[in-house]
């Protein structure tokens, strides 16, 4: 198993098993990855062959980040939606096309995390200083560019029919940040706006993989309809989860209120302003830079209750997702999408 590959499944199973799992958690997040062993080496290696293409020192900063792994869940999400229709088991043959479009959901992914880091001041990444901070700001911006170009071209080589789909994908990631970048200024703790740079900024990619992969595997309209619902539950999930993590990872390695700092919008946050009125006058003050009172608001919003009010919300967005799936056949890829979307959502890291 490559280096990265092995991180990945670290990290995709790390957070329920430091919160006492049992064993049989641990093991099926390892059969996911053993049933797609094959083809996520190869998408490991597509990776890093893209991330050599073009002029350094931006290839050298795309490689920091790529080659630091990550969960991989938008490529894990875009394969196991293929194998549902016919792709055959492990021991089969891939679509060429499907490697490639599995390296460019994580490309594309790649390259928001990097342009994010710059946006946000960013000091950390998946356990190591940002790419910003080693090869400055500029670059990072240009190398996250370089990977939305390399993932542009490989999907106009092997399906060019996606490209408008990938397209219109590429716009909703934008305008969530900017969403997202407009509540630097104008503080907004409205649920509509958060719901908004969510389903625009994390869950549309999510849609995106696991409908293209369908589509590429011979799925049916309804059945591409199915998957796009089940990705973007599963995207949704994911960031609550994520959202919560800020406010409660203590033991997970994650920055504690890293979100609150950067002044980004979370629904825990958001919960917590109404029912603790007084914490937008403190929000004010942070957004006016005064980060000495994160610990404090950080406090009132886990004192609040509405991290596991936020916990219930992504269990009910699983509970979607897994509802979505049922519209598919009864094979051992669309029980690996059930045990991802699941782990996804009692993860702690």
């Amino acid at each position: 198993m490559p280096p990265n590959l092995d991180a990945s499944l670290r990290t995709l199973s790390g957070g329920a098993r430091s919160k006492g799992a049992d064993e049989r958690t641990f093991a099926r997040l390892a059969d996911v990855q053993e049933f797609l062993a094959r083809d996520l080496y190869e998408v490991e290696a597509a990776l890093v062959e893209a991330c050599q293409k073009g002029p350094e020192p931006a290839t050298r900063a795309a490689a920091h980040l790529v080659a630091r792994g990550g969960k991989r869940v938008r490529p894990l999400a875009l394969l196991l939606a293929a194998k549902c229709f016919g792709e055959g088991g492990s021991s089969g043959p891939t679509d060429p096309r499907l490697i490639e479009l599995a390296a460019v959901v994580e490309l594309v992914h790649s390259a928001t995390l990097l342009h994010d880091d710059v946006v946000d001041e960013g000091m950390q990444r998946r356990g190591a200083i940002t790419a910003r901070r080693v090869f400055g700001n500029g670059v990072s911006v240009l190398s996250g560019d370089l990977l939305l170009v390399t993932a542009l071209e490989r999907t106009a080589a092997v399906a060019p029919a996606l490209l408008p789909d990938l397209i219109g994908t590429l716009r909703r990631l934008v305008e969530g940040e900017i969403v997202q970048l407009r509540g630097r200024t104008e503080l907004d703790v409205s649920e509509s706006t958060y719901f908004r740079i969510l389903e625009d900024k994390t869950a549309s990619l999510f849609g995106f993989a696991a409908r293209a992969g369908g589509l590429l595997a011979g799925a049916s309209a309804a059945q591409q309809a199915a998957l796009t619902r089940f990705g973007e539950a599963l995207g949704v999930a994911f960031q609550l989860v994520d959202d919560v993590i800020d406010y409660t990872g203590e033991d997970t390695g994650k920055n504690l209120f890293a979100d609150l700092g950067e002044g980004k919008l979370t629904l825990p946050l958001v919960l917590a302003v109404e029912r603790d009125p007084e914490l937008a006058g403190l929000l004010a003050r942070i957004h006016a830079g005064d980060a000495s009172l994160c610990a404090d608001v950080g406090r009132r919003v886990r004192e609040s209750g509405s991290c596991d009010f936020v916990r219930q919300r992504a269990r009910r967005e699983t509970d979607a997702a897994l509802s979505a799936l049922t519209e598919l056949p009864q094979t051992p890829a669309r029980r690996f999408l059930e045990v991802v979307a699941r782990e996804m959502t009692k993860r702690a890291a």
